[in-house]
């Protein structure tokens, strides 16, 4: 299981691992924000599970937050090597003076880990030569001693002033390493700054796939992700399943309403994806969210949990059409929070329009 960008990230921040400023945004004008709060030039970054996402224009630079909420623009809901951009990294662009690389993975020949280091970084690995890479392979049960890193990182080049630096990364980046089951935890580049500061520029993590189901269920819930996509209206539109979600956006459409995106959480729903949901459709500038939820393998009182867990974070009216399995329950969970929710589509549909034109 390969992380995206600011997941990796933030477990390498977690351990220790100096990162750039930001955070992740779904829509533009979260990218906007973001820039604003920053105060400086920054990088907008597709947040997709592949590699080389710069020469496929996935990484693009602003000045200022127009200029990001433009990039964030072109990039969500592009496709980067075969993958849907659904979200963006937004963090302050870095002044780099070198660029290095550090990587603990799985030998599985050698049945042990192995550190490398180089200091021919922001390329992949395979296009530096073998003599520039600095290899130390890791007793899985001592894991990494002092003395490795720091022969790995000299031998590799890389300045003696900055040794404690990278010695420290290194131990931080094999703690992530164990701790979740990596096959692999990789920086590059891991760049040293023209205010010699050492910061991991990128960052990937891939697990083990059946250890992150069993160990750490929180990634496999926040891998699964939803199709979205800005429009231009006002009414903010969560569906479950294409079809759905576009014969949603046609009826509002068609009772006078101007449809703000499109979002499909898809089947088999849970709480805590319609509570996302929600909140990023509330990033836009939207009057009133109309959600259309019919139940079949999703359950209509997981639904209604969700969009309570939402309530305290969002400041515009919610209308909900919701039928299906365990309907009347999450009827009355929604009632007793003082949610509209409706059995037919239509009514919900011209609620929505109503509350956005008031």
């Amino acid at each position: 299981m390969r992380l995206l960008e600011y997941q990796a990230k933030h477990l390498l921040k977690e351990a220790g691992v100096p990162i750039p400023e930001g955070d992740v945004a779904r829509t533009s004008a979260d990218a906007a924000r973001i820039a604003a709060e920053l105060g400086g030039p920054v990088a907008v970054k597709a947040q997709v599970p592949v590699g080389a996402r710069g020469k496929a224009g996935g990484i693009l630079f602003a000045d200022d937050p127009e200029g990001a909420r433009k990039a964030a623009r072109k990039l969500l809901g592009s496709r980067i090597r075969g993958e849907t951009v659904r979200k963006v990294l937004v963090e302050e662009k870095l002044d780099i003076a070198e660029e290095w690389y550090v990587s603990i993975t799985l030998d599985r020949a050698k049945r042990r880990p192995v550190l490398l280091v180089s200091r021919e970084g922001g390329v992949d690995i395979e296009e530096v030569p073998d003599e520039k890479i600095a290899r130390r392979y890791l007793d899985p049960i001592l894991g990494l001693r002092p003395f490795e890193a720091r022969e790995a990182i000299l031998e590799a080049g890389i300045p003696k002033e900055h040794l404690r630096d990278v010695e420290e990364v290194i131990t931080s980046m094999y703690e992530v390493f164990e701790s979740y089951d990596a096959h692999l935890v990789e920086i590059n580049p891991l760049v040293l700054t023209e205010n010699g500061e050492v910061v991991a520029a990128d960052a990937v993590v891939n697990l083990d796939e059946d250890a992150a189901n069993i160990r750490h269920p929180e990634f496999a819930e926040e891998t699964r992700d939803f199709p979205f996509v800005e429009l231009d209206g006002d009414i903010g539109i969560i569906a479950n399943g294409a079809g759905l979600t576009m014969a949603t956006i046609d009826l509002v459409k068609d009772l006078g309403g101007k449809p703000a995106n499109f979002l499909d959480v898809g089947g088999g729903a849970y709480p805590t994806l319609i509570r996302r949901a929600i909140l990023t459709v509330a990033e836009l500038d939207v009057k009133v969210i109309l959600l259309n939820i019919f139940g079949g393998i999703t359950r209509c009182d997981e639904v209604a949990e969700g969009i309570v867990q939402a309530l305290d974070d969002v400041d515009v009216p919610l209308v909900v059409r919701l039928v299906g399995t365990n309907e009347e329950e999450g009827h009355r969970i929604l009632r007793e929070h003082g949610v509209d929710v409706y059995t037919e589509l239509k009514e919900a549909v011209e609620r929505a329009v109503e509350l956005a034109g008031a």
